[in-house]
C-alpha cells in the first residue's frame, strides 16, 4: 500500500466571500504565479462518539476530487507544521466508511478500543493560485476556499464560510519563516483575518469535550495539584511517543519507557495524596508496561554497543552476526511484543484509567498539604531509601551475586530519587535540583556498569555458540577486556559521587 507522509506548513485566514487575492509576486522569491486552478472537494470526516481525535487536534477524512484525493490523517507534528499522512481511496477496498489500517495505527492511542464514524461532511470549492520562483519551481499555493460544512453530530447544523490557506510546497530551511511572515503581512493587508478555528472540521463541529489536561500550577499549589500536574505531564509524553513506537522510530521505545517509569514514580512517591487502591494498581500496570518495553530497549542498547565496539575491529561475518544481528533480532521480537501489548484491551484500559484519574482524582488525607512540603518529604524519603541501599551494599563482598543484586537496587532507587526530585521542575524555585543531578550521576554510572556486565555475558555466550576461529577469539578477548575496563571506570564514577547525597 502506498503511504505518503509530509509536513504541512500553512497559514489559515477567514475572509469575506469573493475577496480578491493580492499579487503574490510581491513576496520574496516569487517571480510568477499561475492559476486560478479550480477544484471541487467532497470530504467526510471521521471520529469517535466522544470526538477523541478532534480533542487531540487530529483530523481523519476521506476526500474525493482534487489533485490529492484519498484518505488523509493530519496530526500535530513539528514546531513548523502538522504531519499529514495520505493513502489512496482504494485502500479501503471500496467501502467509504472503512478507514484504512495505515491511518488508524498512528492514532490508536487516542481511539483505543473505540470505533470511528462520520462526524462531518464538508464540500469545498477551491481556487488555487501557484507561486513559483524564477526557475519555475513551485514554492507555495494560495487556496481561496468557499466552504459548505454540515455537522453529522446530534443536533449538528450547517455553515458556509470563505477562507484562505497559504501553504508552502517547496523544501525550505531558513527561508520558510521569511516567506510565511511576508505572506501573512500581504494577506492581512488584503483583508484576511485571524481564522476563527484551527481547521475546517473544528469550525464545523464546534468545541470538543476537552479530555486533555493543559494544567499549570497556581502560586501556592497543594500536593494534589502537584501530583495531578506531574501525572498529566508524563501521561502526555507517553501518548506522544506511542505512535512513534508503533512506527519503530529511533529512540521511541526508550522515551515511552521513561514516561511510563516516571508515571509510576509519581504514583508511588506521594503516599496519601491520592486515595483508594487505584494509584497502586496503576503503578503495577505501568511497571508491567515498562518491563515489556524494556526487552526491546535493552536489545537496542546492546546492538548499538556492539556496533561501536566492532567499529575498530576486524570480526568475521559470523561473529558480527552473533553480536549485532542477534541483538537486532531480539529487538525486533521485543518491539513486536510491545506493539501487541499496546493493541490490547489491558493497555487501552490503563490509558482510560489514568485519564479518568486526572479528570476526577480522589483526594487522600494528604491532598491539601502544600506542594513544596509534600515534595520535600517525598525527596527526603527517596533519598533515605538510596542511602539505606548503599549501606546494605557495603555488607557484601564486591563481585558476589549478592553485591551485584544490591548494586542494581541502588541504581533503581537512585533513578526513583531522580524522578521524584525532578518533579519539582514545575514548582518555581524548587530546591531539589542538586539531589536530582546527583541521583542522575549515580544512575548513569551504575547503568554503565550494568551494561558492561551484561555485555561480557553476551560475549561469553557468543564464544560458546559459534565456531570461533583464532582471529575471532582474539577479537572477543579484546572486547571483553574493554568491557572490563568500562565496568571498572563506571564503578569508579559511582564511588566518586556516591557520598554526595
Amino acid at each position: 500500500m502506498t503511504v505518503h507522509e509530509q509536513v504541512e506548513i500553512e497559514l489559515k485566514f477567514d475572509v469575506d466571500a469573493g475577496q480578491p487575492i493580492p499579487d503574490l509576486t510581491t513576496l520574496p522569491g516569487v517571480a510568477t504565479t499561475t492559476g486560478p486552478i479550480v477544484e471541487h472537494l467532497d470530504a467526510t470526516y471521521f471520529d469517535t462518539e466522544n470526538l477523541d481525535l478532534a480533542d487531540h487536534a487530529v483530523t481523519l477524512r476521506r476526500r474525493t476530487g482534487g489533485h490529492d484525493e484519498g484518505w488523509h490523517l493530519k496530526r500535530p507534528g513539528t514546531e513548523r507544521g502538522r504531519t499529514e499522512r495520505q493513502v489512496p481511496l482504494e485502500a479501503s477496498g471500496g467501502d467509504a466508511h472503512a478507514v484504512p489500517a495505515e491511518l488508524i495505527e498512528p492514532v490508536r492511542v487516542h481511539l483505543r478500543s473505540r470505533t470511528v464514524a462520520p462526524v462531518a461532511a464538508i464540500n469545498t470549492r477551491r481556487q488555487i493560485t501557484e507561486a513559483r520562483d524564477s526557475d519555475g519551481t513551485l514554492l507555495a499555493v494560495l487556496c481561496a476556499d468557499l466552504v459548505t460544512a454540515r455537522s453529522l453530530l446530534p443536533g449538528g447544523t450547517g455553515q458556509v464560510w470563505s477562507e484562505w490557506e497559504f501553504e508552502l510546497v517547496a523544501d525550505f530551511d531558513d527561508d520558510a519563516g521569511e516567506l510565511l511572515e511576508s505572506a501573512e503581512t500581504l494577506l492581512r493587508a488584503a483583508g484576511a483575518r485571524t481564522a476563527s478555528s484551527a481547521s475546517k472540521l473544528a469550525r464545523a463541529i464546534g468545541s470538543t469535550p476537552g479530555h486533555r489536561d493543559n494544567r499549570s500550577l497556581p502560586n501556592r499549589p497543594t500536593a494534589l495539584e502537584l501530583v495531578v500536574t506531574e501525572l498529566a505531564r508524563h501521561r502526555d509524553q507517553l501518548v506522544a511517543w506511542d505512535p512513534a513506537v508503533r512506527a519503530d522510530a529511533d529512540d521511541a521505545v526508550h522515551q515511552m519507557r521513561v514516561a511510563t517509569r516516571r508515571l509510576r514514580s509519581v504514583l508511588k512517591a506521594f503516599p496519601g495524596v491520592l486515595d483508594g487502591p487505584e494509584p497502586e494498581r496503576l503503578g503495577d500496570e505501568f511497571k508491567e508496561l515498562a518491563a515489556i518495553l524494556g526487552v526491546a530497549r535493552d536489545a537496542e542498547v546492546q546492538a548499538e554497543r556492539y556496533r561501536d565496539l566492532l567499529e575498530d575491529e576486524t570480526p568475521s561475518a559470523a561473529l558480527e552476526s552473533a553480536l549485532v544481528e542477534a541483538q537486532n533480532q531480539r529487538y525486533h521480537r521485543g518491539w513486536k511484543t510491545a506493539v501487541a501489548a499496546m493493541n490490547s484491551d489491558r493497555y487501552f484500559t490503563l490509558l482510560d484509567a489514568i485519564d479518568a484519574l486526572l479528570v476526577d482524582p480522589t483526594p487522600g488525607e494528604n491532598a491539601q498539604v502544600p506542594a513544596r512540603a509534600a515534595l520535600r518529604d517525598a525527596v527526603k524519603a527517596s533519598r533515605k531509601s538510596v542511602l539505606k541501599a548503599q549501606k546494605k551494599l557495603t555488607r557484601h563482598d564486591e563481585g558476589t551475586p549478592e553485591w551485584t543484586e544490591q548494586l542494581h537496587a541502588v541504581r533503581k532507587k537512585a533513578k526513583r530519587l531522580r524522578y521524584v526530585a525532578e518533579a519539582g521542575a514545575t514548582l518555581r524555585g524548587s530546591r531539589h535540583s542538586d539531589e536530582a543531578r546527583t541521583a542522575k550521576r549515580i544512575q548513569a554510572a551504575l547503568g554503565d556498569a550494568n551494561d558492561a556486565s551484561i555485555s561480557r555475558e553476551v560475549l561469553a555466550a557468543a564464544a560458546g555458540s559459534i565456531g570461533v576461529d583464532p582471529a575471532d577469539a582474539f577479537v572477543l578477548g579484546r572486547l571483553d577486556a574493554r568491557e572490563q575496563v568500562e565496568h571498572d571506570r563506571a564503578l569508579k564514577r559511582y564511588s566518586d559521587v556516591a557520598g554526595d547525597l
